[in-house]
């Protein structure tokens, strides 16, 4: 990365010794830093607001989430419960990848990597490429990772026990602010991370759209026929993921980072480039 007055970041001395290592690491960590920072810098650009629209599909949506508290719950968690027991164990393996971790641990590595890079003596163009990679990785991290985050806080605050705490046919049972996994059902975070994620990526690459709502949809209906999330909880949990990576992309967008004012991703750095960038640090090395 380029700093404000021109020149290039601190190169890792050539040694390997003690010294070195902690003044890489430390320049690592303030290029992470960097980017924190400028998620929280001024907007550049005036978005749209949301339309009546919008709000009516968020609020018809909250209206099918009561109406599948009082009608409907109930009644598909005995049909989960009857379903083969081969399809409940494949169900059971399925649903594990709707963890969070799927996603933010790998982009934690690639934003730990670009910010290490970042210390090597590279021309201006290449910082700005890192640069760029690092706004990608970072808005598929924040997207995926900030409303899984809400979800976990809120889960335990509402407190609504999962269809195998007591009588499975009680979608009204709740002990908010209990904090335990069992009364920890709505919204799922299953469903808000795996929506998030069909937005995000979606958002950067629109080819994959629908694959991601595929992996989306099915990773939700997994939550049911395991029996540890009621309908209604994988649709807030849905509205939660959608409106969540949907916000954070206006976010990036009012700060001209990833995508424009229209909310369309701005070009992406080309194959070619990213590859003449990979040789000259490989080169280097």
């Amino acid at each position: 990365m380029v700093t404000s007055n021109g020149t290039a970041p601190q190169t890792v001395q050539s040694t390997l010794g003690p010294a070195a290592l902690w003044g890489f690491a430390a320049h690592t960590a303030g290029n992470l830093w960097r980017f924190v920072l400028t998620l929280a810098r001024p907007p550049r650009v005036r978005i749209a607001p949301w339309g009546p629209g919008a709000y009516a599909a968020m609020a018809a949506t909250v209206a099918v989430i009561v109406v599948l508290m009082f009608f409907v719950d109930a009644t598909v968690i005995n049909w989960a419960l009857g379903l083969p027991q081969w399809l409940r164990d494949a169900a059971d393996e399925i649903t594990n990848f709707g963890l969070s971790g799927w996603f933010l641990y790998p982009l934690g590595f690639i934003l730990l990597v670009l910010a290490a890079l970042m210390n090597l003596p590279l021309p201006a163009q290449a910082y700005r490429l890192l640069a760029a990679l690092a706004a990608r990785a970072g808005f598929l991290f924040v997207a995926i990772g900030l409303p899984g985050l809400f979800v976990t806080t809120v889960k335990r605050m509402i407190g609504r026990a999962r269809p195998y705490v007591g009588g499975h046919d009680d979608p009204f049972a709740y002990a908010p602010f209990i904090w335990r996994p069992e009364y920890a059902s709505m919204p799922s975070g299953h469903a808000t991370t795996a929506t998030a994620a069909a937005i995000a990526i979606g958002a950067l690459w629109p080819r994959l759209r629908g694959v991601m709502w595929i992996y989306a949809l099915v990773i939700m209906a997994t939550r049911v026929i395991i029996g540890v999330h009621h309908p209604s909880d994988v649709i807030a949990g849905a509205l939660v993921g959608i409106v969540g990576a949907l916000m954070v992309r206006r976010w990036f967008a009012a700060r001209r980072l990833v995508f424009g004012a229209d909310l369309q991703p701005l070009a992406r750095p080309s194959r070619r480039r990213m590859t003449a960038l990979a040789r000259r640090i490989l080169d280097g090395r």
